[in-house]
């Protein structure tokens, strides 16, 4: 029985002081940074080499008001684009489908067709930005409606580099924007596998995301099982269609949160690049060590702001970006205080910013690397987590896998239980929350508020009918029949999407095409 003060979220009851385990042998658990189990990190001289990419995620409105707040970030020393994406855009819906009217525009970009994707991405130079999609469902079409622009920019797909999301499982597990059944979804990822490894090579295929799951309530040893687990079956996945192991997996990409128990979220970091490094090199026999390395984006917690006392959540924000900088992360967006109220204002968004700067440019974090590597504390931390990582793996595995266990439940009931006792303790006040549960002041005033106006969706429309009115629609039929036709059998259905969005077919036409050769998925558990 733990003692519920001193214990982390995934149950680790911890000790009042912590000395060295003679059964810890640095050889093995550790190793040199850049080197088998990759536990300190995945590239030998970490932040002293260079820092990790800032990124600050932006979507709003209208593709020409999401690109105004990308280049005013790049203008104050962002190195790399993230962008949301409206929920009907997620979905596979035209802004003007009768299931997108009240969403567009409100939680991302809403983006229609090539032409929106050009407004998003003028006068940003595609081949000098590394730009992460976070989309799922629809992850094909955005990356082809990317390759186009690029195209008409004068810039070869070769040169493109960035990150789609593309983790269909978690979307069934946690967050809901799937559209089509498991088997066409996972087909849909692994063509797109293939379909990078020829055109667009320096691309991340996929970015295998914790995030969702653990603000859904999972807590940091799920995450790191759960994450991986669907990592195994991606890469199963597509060893099944014939490809090479070491072929597509150095270009596999993860997405981390980091939430608040400061030490624990550090030790996450550490223990899920060795569990990853030992599954592919054991398991999967891959002999590329860069198959090994686990290269991950973090986000700070979304689940952990609060609306009371909003100011608050810089502090909150701050500490959980210098938890993921000392984990190792290569990638990292600091989330704005106001994100509990809307989208990120400007003002809100720069502060988030300028934390990422005031870490990687004044603390001398940069300096060292693995700076708490050998703490005996953190060290413990470390290997708990990965043993309790390991044996929900073994759980999952005992299930058929991360799709058989998502389609029994496995992984909601798991996440719901873990998520319904931080909430008791919370109510209890066991577990204090800052302005929330503890220390209560009156709200004197409130911050500015992001928001979409009824005219940007209406122009939103317009423009969707004026594209629909002018472009060639035989080409456009013909086009996504070709689609239809590939759905059907077994090629690669990327290619023939990306002739059907050249031509101007719009994002929802094309996941209409897909919706009927494929159906879609509705949960029986």
């Amino acid at each position: 029985m733990t003692d519920d003060r001193f214990a982390t979220d995934s149950g680790i009851e911890l000790q009042p002081v912590y000395d060295p385990d003679p059964a810890f042998d640095p050889s093995v658990q550790l190793g040199e940074p850049g080197a088998f189990p990759f536990t300190r990190g995945p590239y030998p001289t970490m932040y002293r080499g260079r820092l990790w990419t800032m990124r600050q995620y932006a979507g709003m409105g209208t593709a020409d008001d999401t690109n105004r707040r990308f280049r005013y970030l790049l203008a104050h020393g962002q190195t790399g684009l993230s962008t949301a994406f409206d929920l009907p855009t997620q979905m596979g819906f035209d802004s003007d489908h009768p299931r997108a009217e009240g969403e567009v525009g409100k939680t991302g970009v809403a983006i229609d067709s090539v032409e929106d994707m050009a407004r998003l991405f003028a006068e940003i130079p595609l081949d000098r930005v590394s730009t992460s999609m976070t989309i799922n469902a629809t992850a094909p079409i955005l990356l082809l409606l990317y390759e186009l622009v690029a195209e008409e920019q004068g810039i070869a797909a070769s040169a493109l580099s960035g990150t789609v999301q593309n983790d269909i499982l978690k979307e069934y597990a946690a967050r809901g924007t799937y559209i089509y059944p498991p088997a066409p979804s996972m087909r849909l990822i692994t063509d797109l596998f293939a379909y990078c490894n020829e055109r667009i090579p320096k691309w991340n295929t996929i970015s295998i995301s914790g995030y969702h799951m653990r603000e859904a309530g999972a807590t940091a040893a799920q995450e790191i099982a759960f994450t991986l687990a669907d990592g195994i079956a991606y890469v199963q996945a597509a060893l099944d269609t014939g490809l090479a192991v070491d072929d597509f997996a150095p270009r596999l990409s993860f997405f981390f949160a980091c939430h608040q128990h400061f030490f624990e979220e550090i030790a996450k970091f550490r223990a899920v690049r060795r569990l990853w490094a030992t599954i592919m090199r054991e398991r999967f026999g891959a002999k590329d060590e860069r198959s090994l390395m686990l290269r991950f984006h973090t986000q700070t917690g979304g689940a952990t702001l609060t609306a009371q006392q909003p100011e608050n959540n810089i502090v909150r924000t701050t500490l959980e970006a210098l938890s993921a900088v000392l984990g190792g992360t290569q990638s990292l967006h600091t989330n704005s205080f106001d994100e509990a109220l809307a989208l990120p204002t400007e003002a809100s968004a720069k502060i988030a910013l300028r934390t990422q700067q005031v870490i990687g440019y004044e603390t001398g974090v940069n300096e060292v690397v693995d700076p708490l590597g050998g703490s005996y504390y953190v060290e413990a931390l470390t290997d708990e987590l990965e043993r309790l990582a390991g044996a929900y793996i073994e759980k999952v595995d005992g299930l058929g896998g991360a799709v058989a266990a998502i389609e029994q439940g496995f992984y909601q009931d798991e996440i719901h239980e873990a998520a319904f006792r931080i909430q008791q303790a919370i109510e209890r006040g066991d577990r204090v929350v800052v302005g929330v549960n503890r220390f209560h002041a009156q709200e004197d005033r409130q911050p500015e508020i992001q928001r979409i106006g009824d005219e940007e969706v209406a122009a939103q429309v317009a423009r969707l009918r004026d594209l629909r009115a002018s472009r060639d629609q035989a080409a456009v039929d013909a086009a996504l029949g070709d689609v239809r036709a590939t759905a059907d059998g077994t090629g690669n259905l990327l290619p023939p999407m990306r002739e059907a969005l050249r031509a101007r077919a719009t994002l929802g036409e094309v996941s209409d095409v897909l919706r009927d050769a494929f159906g879609e998925y509705r949960p029986s558990y």
